[in-house]
């Protein structure tokens, strides 16, 4: 009798046992993983934008995959450094394909990274959702799997051409790029434009230099020209502009959105405020960019970097297509979440995103920025400066 007791005992404690555990629990340990990777620099000169992209899908993920996991899967994020290095960034995208829980990939923040790691992606049908990358290659392949929601280089160049030209009225500009996939391209579309609006370009120069500027900086003195634009990271672009400042150039500067990071004062300080540079990411003056800033700073400690917003609603639209996915408890295949992307319609703190064709969205908003202030806290509250809604070239056939 008494172990006839003990036994009902125990059972009852089983049962009450597995009451207790959470659902979302029980059909995690059922049904299974979703991953989520970003790759985006997080280690180098790079790393303050590449964390914030890291970053924001992290905030993205636990914030908004309540509906998986209350449909039994457990959501996690999975980071890669990809050290802004092509090579890395393709390592990377191997060892991403091969974990078949990986879904999803949110990244990256260099257009030079990105194309060939995307190639790598493609193979599988894996997505790929960019916050970042504005090379025209990146969606002008009219890959099914790649996505991006920012604007591109061939309409931020011509942004920024328009801008230097109307707002500013120079009739000389000085045309310096990193010789990378994203510098020179977005250069040359700045030159074209310029050329168009009848800004005489005095020069058009590379450089991979990363610390003495002089044998650039002195041509720059001898022709004199309304404005220098540089076309690449902020962490060339910043030891760039200071030392061309500081030995005398009276010009003024306008750049891309490589440049739009806090980090960009920190090198240059003083000598930057007044800088100008053209960006697809939203301001954070919009009541939905303000709690997003503010539920940033509370989760991290410190203020959200260009592209963490972007970075967050990507990661939004792939936690969306994916609920859309989702058949019988089973996870939806990689392609069928590439094909559901496409279909999203995302309103948000970066504005309403819809994807053309291509995986560009059908319009986007791109903004030129003035630099206000040395404090890399206030890089938040730099001024507006102009707005531009643009739609995307349609595919080249």
């Amino acid at each position: 009798m008494i172990r006839h007791r003990v036994r009902l005992v125990q059972a009852l404690l089983a049962v009450l046992a597995v009451a207790l555990v959470p659902a979302s629990e029980l059909g995690a340990q059922g049904k299974g993983t979703i991953k989520i990777a970003t790759q985006s620099p997080l280690s180098g000169g790079q790393a303050a934008l590449g964390e914030g992209i890291k970053l924001g899908a992290q905030l993205a993920l636990e914030q908004l995959r309540g509906n998986l996991t209350k449909q039994g899967f457990k959501v996690e994020l999975v980071p890669f450094d990809d050290q802004a290095k092509p090579d890395v960034g393709v390592a990377n995208a191997k060892n991403i394909i091969a974990d078949k829980d990986i879904l999803v990939v949110i990244g990256h923040l260099n257009s030079g990274v990105a194309i060939p790691s995307s190639e790598v992606y493609k193979e599988v049908d894996l997505p790929m959702i960019s916050p970042a990358n504005t090379n025209e290659k990146i969606t002008d392949r009219g890959y099914p799997s790649v996505n991006r929601v920012c604007g591109r280089d061939d309409v931020q160049g011509p942004v920024g051409a328009e801008f230097a030209a109307q707002t500013l009225k120079v009739k000389s500009v000085y045309v310096v790029h990193d010789k990378t996939t994203y510098g020179q391209g977005v250069a040359e579309a700045f030159k074209a434009e310029a050329e168009k609006k009848g800004v005489k370009v005095v020069a058009f120069e590379g450089t991979e230099e990363k610390s003495n500027f002089d044998p650039i900086i002195t041509p720059i003195k001898a022709k004199n020209p309304d404005l220098v634009y540089f076309g690449g990271i902020y962490d060339q672009g910043g030891p760039f502009f200071k030392q061309a400042r500081e030995k005398g150039v009276k010009a003024k500067f306008l750049g891309p959105d490589g440049l739009d990071s806090s980090d960009l004062v920190k090198i240059g300080g003083k000598t930057l405020v007044g800088l100008y540079y053209t960006t697809a990411a939203a301001p954070s003056t919009s009541p939905q960019a303000k709690k997003f800033g503010d539920d940033f700073k509370k989760k991290f400690g410190k203020n959200p970097e260009p592209y963490a917003s972007e970075s967050y609603v990507a990661t939004a639209i792939a936690l969306k297509a994916i609920e859309s996915t989702v058949a019988g408890g089973k996870a939806p295949t990689r392609a069928t979440v590439a094909a559901a992307i496409r279909k999203v319609k995302y309103a948000g703190m970066t504005g309403t995103i819809e994807f053309d064709d291509k995986g560009d969205p059908k319009k986007a908003s791109y903004y030129v920025m003035q630099v206000t202030s040395d404090n890399p806290e206030k890089w938040g509250e730099n001024k507006e400066a102009k707005r531009l809604a643009i739609a995307a070239p349609p595919l080249k056939k």
